[in-house]
């Protein structure tokens, strides 16, 4: 269906993975037991399957939250490559459950070293951020940028069309429990609201995205989908 490898990790809490799919393919219809997944679809136009009756469409830019246990599939439906950031935490490559897929692999676990191929110079790696810094990275049309703050103020500053995947730390409250934590993925207006209250939990990692503006107008306005059951 295309390939897809680690372009970020995070100790043992998440793994922030690239995902290629060519046209009119599709991954398996898997779940994760026990992992929370949320992916941000860059380029394209896919299908998603969430569980065994509900289909939806996404647009690039896209942002999708998946709980644990939900069986869904992705399948590209533009007659080019779609590009998809996929966050998985925590780290645990064995909870895999596949239940139908096109190409042999149910009830199989991930594929082994034999299917490994080397990646390019264009294929994207994201390294850790030092604290109050920023690292961008453009990836066709779209410019990623991994920061690492513990400034709420940059927060409160960013712009409502941005979406935030957070990779490491977060937000919490007064009683230190996190409101905001590795695995999410949420738009600037959630961003806003949450830093108006909550504060930052000595520090926070997020990548983030935001279309490129042409004559002071944003290419497309993102889509939002939160599937919790």
């Amino acid at each position: 269906w295309g390939y897809e490898y680690v372009a970020y990790r995070n100790k043992k809490i998440l793994s922030l993975a690239y995902l290629k799919i060519n046209y009119k393919n599709k991954t398996s219809l898997h779940c994760h037991p026990i992992k929370k997944t949320g992916f941000i679809l860059l380029k394209g136009e896919v299908e998603i399957n969430l569980g065994f009756y509900n289909t939806k469409k996404l647009n690039a830019l896209s942002r999708l939250m998946i709980r644990p246990g939900l069986f869904h599939s992705t399948k590209n439906h533009e007659d080019e490559t779609a590009l998809i950031l996929e966050v998985e935490t925590p780290i645990n490559k064995d909870d895999l459950v596949r239940f139908k897929d096109d190409y042999g692999r149910e009830n199989k676990p991930y594929e082994n070293e034999n299917f490994m191929e080397k990646l390019s110079d264009k294929d994207p790696v994201f390294e850790e951020p030092q604290m109050n810094k920023v690292n961008n990275y453009k990836i066709d049309n779209v410019i990623v940028s991994v920061e690492k703050t513990n400034d709420i103020e940059k927060l409160k500053q960013k712009d409502l069309n941005t979406i935030f995947a957070v990779v490491d730390g977060g937000l919490k409250s007064e009683n230190d429990l996190l409101v905001l934590s590795p695995g999410d993925i949420v738009g600037g207006d959630t961003i806003k609201k949450l830093t108006e209250v909550f504060k930052i939990d000595n520090y926070i990692t997020y990548l983030s995205i935001i279309w490129k503006i042409i004559f002071g107008k944003y290419l497309k306005k993102h889509h939002r989908i939160d599937i919790s059951n």
